[in-house]
């Protein structure tokens, strides 16, 4: 557990929006399409039904999306670089290097895709 809020801020998205947003559920489409996307780390929890991505993003970088801010005094679940020791987390996109987070507007961009493609398939 490593708090928020100082060298990084999280966005809580829920796993239907980004497998939507990417049109796709399998962990290696994900993994790539997030990378292209959002060039920074990404966290899966799958300790919910849907499982829940965290982007990692600066504690200052501005967000007015849908995705829920997790920032000072919340601390966030964060698996080891490398091996993968937790089965309920993971990184999705592992962290490239220090102080590379993701730009929220990239992700603001990828989630406007999602509900257009969600009621197409409906």
């Amino acid at each position: 557990m490593l708090p928020l809020g100082g060298r990084f801020d999280a966005l809580r998205v829920t796993g239907r929006l980004i497998h939507s947003a990417v049109g796709s559920g399998r962990q290696e489409n994900v993994g790539q399409a997030l990378t292209d996307w959002l060039h920074g780390p990404v966290i899966r929890d799958s300790r919910t039904g849907s499982g829940q991505y965290h982007v990692l993003v600066a504690p200052d970088a501005e967000w007015q999306g849908d995705a829920v801010r997790l920032g000072a005094g919340t601390y966030l679940a964060v698996p080891r670089v490398g091996k993968q020791v937790s089965p309920v987390t993971r990184w999705v996109v592992q962290p490239q290097r220090r102080g590379r987070l993701c730009d929220p507007s990239h992700l603001a961009a990828l989630l406007a895709t999602a509900e257009p493609l969600a009621e197409i398939e409906s």
